[in-house]
């Protein structure tokens, strides 16, 4: 790595973790203990870093999966990295798993809405839990938490490019009181 590489990734490091102290602050101290405490980590999830982590973790899954998303656009081809997450997600709901999504819902006929909806017919088919949130209001979440524990959390969305080709980041983070938050919160969005 050369000096002005390791430069760029040292304050990217460095303003990742002021802006999410910031919002840890801002969201009030029970946040910033679950994350600073014992009871939970931080790990930063760069660009390509997401996916692996994300489908071992909802392979790994072993009661509950709960999402929001902006935007899950599948395209039914299976090497795809949102048709092999759609796979991971049937999977788990085959073994047990309770899998539930909320998704934005757009003006009729935009493309968000367009692959919301595809990609919600194809989960339902699969048996899965699937709610569009309030047509007069934007859902711009990108976060999973899984088994009321861990969290994914940050610019993903669930789109080839987000997850292979776009400089995105995440956070993946392992705090039951933070999770238990995030649920309620996930629930409140449902219409």
């Amino acid at each position: 790595m050369n000096k002005t590489s390791a430069y760029t990734r040292t304050f990217r490091i460095a303003l990742i973790s002021l802006l999410f102290a910031g919002a840890c602050e801002l969201a009030g101290p029970g946040l910033l203990r679950a994350v600073s405490s014992n009871e939970g980590s931080v790990r930063l999830l760069e660009d390509g870093d997401y996916f692996p982590a994300f489908i071992k973790t909802i392979d790994g899954a072993k009661s509950e999966i709960v999402m929001s998303f902006f935007l899950f656009k599948t395209n039914g081809y299976r090497a795809s990295y949102t048709d092999r997450l759609l796979a991971g997600l049937v999977r788990a709901a085959k073994r047990g798993v309770r899998v539930r999504i909320i998704l934005d819902q757009r003006e009729t006929g935009s493309h968000a809405d367009t692959s919301n909806r595809e990609t919600a017919a194809r989960l339902r088919q699969a048996g899965i839990e699937v709610d569009f949130d309030s047509p007069g209001v934007t859902t711009h979440t990108k976060v999973a938490v899984i088994d009321e524990r861990y969290i994914l959390l940050g610019s993903h969305n669930l789109t080839n490019s987000a997850l292979k080709y776009n400089h995105e980041l995440s956070v993946f983070i392992d705090s039951p009181p933070l999770a238990g938050k995030i649920l309620r919160y996930i629930e409140s969005l449902r219409k």
